[in-house]
């Protein structure tokens, strides 16, 4: 009879030593979280905010299509700055062309560059890019402060920036659409709104405490 209660002691001291380490590696395991989110595109600091409105252009694409850019006009603009020498530019067009399809309700993608027609033109045609109109300007570079490539702004249906940022992966590009949906600049905003919150509940939580 002791020994059934003492095992019965023993077992329950086991399960009690399990369900700490499943609570200490729960909570690692949203820390590691943390440390590793993706990060989204890579804002710089310059051109028109976040917030602001865009800079308007009327000018043809290489196609000798009327295009306007920055108007708004009830429909979201993805301005999506490539070069035919940009490696990581070449790299992103299918995923490109996969997000105009998912986002088609919406959303319209104009490629913008600057440069001599014929090399662009090559480069536009050898992508099966016919679908985006492309632009040729080196005023909108300006205007927006374009320095590195691939670069997106996502301008909202009222003619707003709504995100910004360097581009090299679909989750980068990805966090434009989820910035505009939860009203922040970047995705680097948004993680740390969240370090911001948890640091105010754990001095809260300190002071109830104390």
């Amino acid at each position: 009879m002791t020994a059934l209660i003492v095992s019965n002691i023993v077992l329950w001291a086991v399960v009690l030593a399990l369900l700490l380490v499943v609570l200490a590696l729960s909570r690692q395991i949203g820390v590691l979280y943390e440390r590793v989110a993706p990060m989204g595109a890579l804002t710089i600091d310059k051109g028109p905010a976040v917030g602001a409105a865009s800079p308007q252009f009327e000018l043809d694409d290489l196609l000798g299509r009327a295009q306007r850019i920055g108007y708004g006009g009830g429909r979201g603009q993805l301005l999506f700055f490539v070069s035919p020498t940009c490696p990581v530019c070449k790299k992103l067009l299918p995923i490109l062309k996969s997000v105009a399809r998912t986002e088609a309700a919406w959303l319209d993608i104009v490629l913008a560059s600057d440069g001599e027609m014929p090399e662009h033109l090559a480069f536009y045609r050898k992508a099966g890019l016919e679908p985006f109109p492309y632009v040729l300007s080196t005023e909108i570079g300006m205007r927006f402060q374009v320095s590195k490539l691939p670069y997106a702004i996502l301008i909202d249906e009222q003619g707003i920036v709504r995100a910004k940022g360097l581009i090299n992966s679909r989750e980068q590009l990805e966090s434009l659409f989820t910035a505009k949906e939860i009203g922040v600049a970047s995705a680097q905003e948004w993680l740390e709104r969240g370090t911001q919150v948890q640091e105010i509940v754990r001095k809260e939580n300190g002071n109830a405490l104390a």
